[in-house]
């Protein structure tokens, strides 16, 4: 399983994985694949600086490269805009009162958290600025092209950037404004997703770029990989599968315990999470959103704000019926916990035995 992409990072196979989990980002670089850490999750520099300085000395001397959360444009996020001010009050029950309806106990006394703050512009330059003092080989974007001083700045530092996107013109767009590698990820995928299934979406975008394509959106065997290869992509980008995996510690038990327990029906995309449309695992929390009289989803980053002490006081609730954690519809295979290395080469070897099947077509 290799393509031009295998050369020009230096890896065996191009099988990027995208990650929370420093862990498991590593795992997959020393099995072969190109690891990418999500920053989303990192509130502080020195908290991700740690992390990235763990991978250097974890990968065995493997690339890896990061994913930030970053709009085009600069938004008024990052000036004296107090944003928790723009809540409206009406919000704040909301979610107070649902809270108590789904039995999710109060934070510890003295226990409180400003959530995940990655979301904001100002904190995702700060990622930047951390990872491009670590020997990384990609920077990825989730929100598609970064603004164009950063991708002068990442390309200055000789290091390629990557966005993801949910349309051919969104990917035409990422191109025009220097991205290098463009992921197409369908409509299946976990987090922020568009309207346009893989199946669809891939070839589109192909055959609207010049430049490698990753597919993205429910991948997780072998079958699927060449499914995308045939289709034109470069290689695969893997999120939800990784989930499940041994090296992925974060968290509690009740989230892996619903992740393992769900089908691939038991997802919603909703824009409860970000503000932004993202696939999440279906509980009774997005579920709440659903019902009568509830009220609409406030935009990035302010429902981030919003729900970020529900999504702490939920994560520790260990209660798998109220779990908020975004995941594709691949979740339905996601039905046992094995280390990295193994779901790698069972992915590689199920990709080997399908591409011989399909010569035998001929």
């Amino acid at each position: 399983m290799r393509t031009s992409l295998c050369d020009e990072f230096g890896i065996e196979h191009p099988v990027f994985g995208f990650t929370p989990s420093e862990h498991v980002a590593a795992a997959i670089s020393r099995a072969g694949g190109f690891g990418v850490l999500g920053c989303v999750r990192f509130n502080d520099a020195e908290d991700l600086d740690r992390a990235l300085t763990w991978m250097d000395e974890n990968t065995d001397g493997k690339p890896y490269g990061v994913d930030i959360v970053m709009p085009a444009t600069v938004p008024k996020e990052g000036t004296q805009i107090d944003l928790a001010g723009l809540i409206p009050q009406s919000h704040k029950e909301f979610v107070q009162q649902t809270l108590l309806k789904l039995g999710v106990p109060p934070l510890p006394d003295g226990e409180g958290g400003e959530g995940v703050l990655g979301w904001l512009h100002s904190v995702a330059r700060s990622h930047v600025d951390v990872a491009l003092e670590h020997p990384i080989r990609l920077i990825a974007n989730a929100l598609g092209s970064p603004p164009a001083d950063v991708i002068e700045r990442v390309h200055a530092a000789g290091v390629p950037v990557a966005a993801l996107a949910g349309k051919a013109e969104h990917a035409r767009r990422h191109v025009a404004n220097g991205v290098d590698i463009v992921v197409a990820q369908g409509y299946e995928a976990g987090g922020h997703t568009g309207e346009v299934a893989s199946m669809v979406l891939v070839p589109e975008i192909v055959d609207a770029v010049d430049v490698p394509v990753l597919a993205a959106g429910g991948i997780g065997s072998g079958r699927q990989a060449a499914a995308a290869m045939a289709l034109g992509a470069s290689g695969v980008w893997m999120g939800s599968y990784w989930l499940t995996t041994a090296e992925y510690t974060l968290g509690n038990s009740s989230t892996k315990e619903a992740l393992l327990a769900a089908g691939s029906s038991d997802t919603v995309r909703t824009r409860v999470y970000t503000g932004k449309p993202a696939r999440l695992l279906k509980t009774r929390w997005t579920e709440a959103w659903t019902e009568p009289g509830a009220p609409d989803p406030l935009p990035m980053p302010l429902q981030n704000i919003l729900v970020s002490e529900a999504h702490l006081r939920i994560a520790r609730s260990d209660d798998p019926s109220v779990v908020s954690m975004p995941v594709g519809q691949i979740v339905g295979r996601m039905n046992e916990v094995r280390p990295v290395a193994d779901v790698m080469a069972d992915l590689l070897a199920e990709f080997d035995a399908t591409v011989e099947r399909l010569t035998k077509l001929r």
